[in-house]
């Protein structure tokens, strides 16, 4: 069958785990040769896209984090048939726990040599979505070890309300770490390997360390909501902005059903 799109079966454990820390790694997500495809495929792409060249030492945090491009699968139809993948909307449904998965956007994460951490934040902030049922795959190009600066979660920390007010920046990263160091929540800090792809929920605490070799960090992430997911009215303006850029002629108070939000599973 087709990588792409043969079913990745979760056993009832790791659902009722996804459940409880809203986060979830998979081993052999991918296969070697389709990996490695795709991190042909998109670093292409965001070489064709990314056109500025502002030094690193010249960027704030946020800009030494990575090299941030989004919906590549409009401007590539390699690209688009793994954002398509109806193996990994699958798995996204499964954790969500709903009918179906619709695309929220994509995005390239690239971590280059030398740069920062991500800090800490929850993805949900800046979005104008009415429930939790939000899901994004993360999925590096290459195996990552710790020096590359992996994904890190706080095991649990949906549950916080607490730093959900804070874009991503040097003030989340002070103030959620902060409040995490005196919560029992556990601090996941792993590698992963090649093929290996997790999924995050919008409110659980996440970040990265420093990519601290010469390599390129290349990850691709896709981020699905609800089939029937509803635009509620934005409450900041980085959610007033996703609006008109992620879900350009959705209304409030509407399923958020446009052609940048096909349905992607079933």
């Amino acid at each position: 069958m087709d990588p792409l799109h043969e079913p990745y079966v979760l056993s009832d454990e790791q659902i009722a785990f996804y459940r409880e820390n809203r986060y979830i790694k998979l081993k052999q997500v991918f296969d070697p040769e389709t990996l490695a495809h795709f991190n042909r495929v998109i670093s292409e792409q965001v070489d064709r896209m990314h056109t500025d060249e502002v030094p690193l030492d010249e960027r704030d945090t946020y800009g030494k984090a990575f090299l941030q491009l989004f919906n590549l699968w409009r401007e590539s139809d390699d690209v688009r048939a793994l954002v398509f993948s109806k193996r990994l909307a699958g798995i996204a449904a499964a954790l969500m726990e709903t009918e179906g998965a619709r695309l929220y956007h994509d995005q390239a994460l690239f971590k280059e040599g030398g740069g920062g951490i991500t800090p800490w934040h929850a993805d949900q902030y800046y979005w104008p979505l009415t429930t939790d049922k939000t899901v994004t795959a993360w999925i590096p190009l290459q195996a990552t070890p710790l020096e590359m600066g992996p994904l890190e979660f706080s095991a649990g920390s949906h549950v916080i309300v607490d730093g959900r007010e804070l874009a991503i920046g040097d003030e989340s990263e002070q103030a959620i770490q902060q409040r995490l160091r005196v919560t029992d929540f556990r601090h996941v800090i792993e590698p992963f390997d090649a093929g290996e792809v997790s999924f995050h929920s919008g409110w659980v605490f996440h970040r990265a360390g420093a990519n601290q070799t010469e390599a390129m960090r290349k990850v691709m992430t896709v981020i699905y909501m609800d089939r029937d997911m509803i635009l509620k009215q934005p409450e900041n303006r980085n959610q007033e902005n996703d609006w008109h850029k992620w879900c350009p002629g959705a209304r409030v108070g509407q399923v958020i059903d446009t052609p940048l939000n096909p349905i992607l599973y079933p």
